[in-house]
């Protein structure tokens, strides 16, 4: 009874563990490039009152043993990078990347950063950069007589100037991949950066292969669903409820056992 207590104990942690990640998915359904994490759970170690083969006699043994599970851990909370919806918003500088692949940001402090919210903004220097000013490698400036900007599949950036009648070409948007996005290190503001488990960043051009195509005037949703979380917080609920039952089964029962001589 007294492994009971702590096995419901740890049942209780993983499910709180488990609504953190659902509730901060729901939070995030209207987050721009925003993709929704999943808790994966793992049994803890078990305890041998029996071991599996012991004899029985001399010539035969247990089929199964005895064995008492501990309870239950939380192994990870990983990122499920698929992908979300595109919608359109007619806007020349929002772009979606429909596929794999990221776009490269510079950080203040110099270090590169990776995202997939497309919507971009042009800064006091014409610069094109993030809601928070972060800079989209490679650094494209926009001229200020410019009166139209378009970015292609491949994210070549080009602009019409006055008195020109073929396009100006400014640069062309750095897209990056890895062997293992889930083994990113979200950052917050949409952003991550990578790791020893994600591997190391590789560079290469939007649309080509193994990189998704470019889709100017749209973003990509968040890919979490509403109804899929909702499920799962009643599913959590109820695994929590479960446990804390067997917690208050475990104590009516030492209860009982402390109280026989009474």
């Amino acid at each position: 009874m007294i492994r009971a207590l702590y096995s419901a104990a740890t049942g209780m942690q993983a499910q709180e563990t488990n609504l953190d990640v659902i509730s901060n998915n729901l939070a995030n359904v209207n987050t721009t490039g925003f993709k929704k994490s999943r808790a994966d759970f793992q049994d803890l170690m078990y305890q041998f009152v029996v071991e599996p083969g012991a004899p029985t006699s001399q010539i035969t043994i247990n089929p199964t043993g005895v064995q008492v599970g501990l309870g239950v851990k939380t192994t990870s909370v990983q990122k499920m990078f698929t992908q979300g919806d595109l919608s359109s918003t007619n806007n020349q500088l929002d772009v979606a990347i429909e596929g794999d692949g990221f776009f490269q940001v510079t950080r203040p402090d110099g270090t590169f950063a990776y995202t997939r919210s497309g919507s971009f903004r042009l800064d006091q220097n014409g610069q094109l950069v993030t809601p928070d000013g972060f800079v989209i490698a490679p650094g494209i400036i926009v001229p200020p007589d410019s009166q139209g900007m378009t970015i292609g599949q491949d994210g070549t950036v080009s602009v019409k100037q006055p008195g020109n009648v073929v396009p100006t070409q400014l640069g062309q948007l750095i897209g990056v991949r890895f062997p293992n996005n889930g083994g990113l290190r979200a950052l917050g503001q949409g952003l991550y950066e990578d790791t020893q488990a994600s591997g190391l960043p590789i560079t290469g051009i939007f649309s080509q292969v193994g990189f998704g195509r470019l889709n100017q005037g749209f973003l990509e949703s968040s890919n979490v669903s509403v109804v899929e979380q909702v499920v799962s917080m009643i599913t959590a609920q109820r695994a929590y409820e479960a446990s804390s039952k067997g917690i208050t089964t475990a104590d009516e029962m030492l209860s009982s056992a402390i109280n026989l001589k009474r």
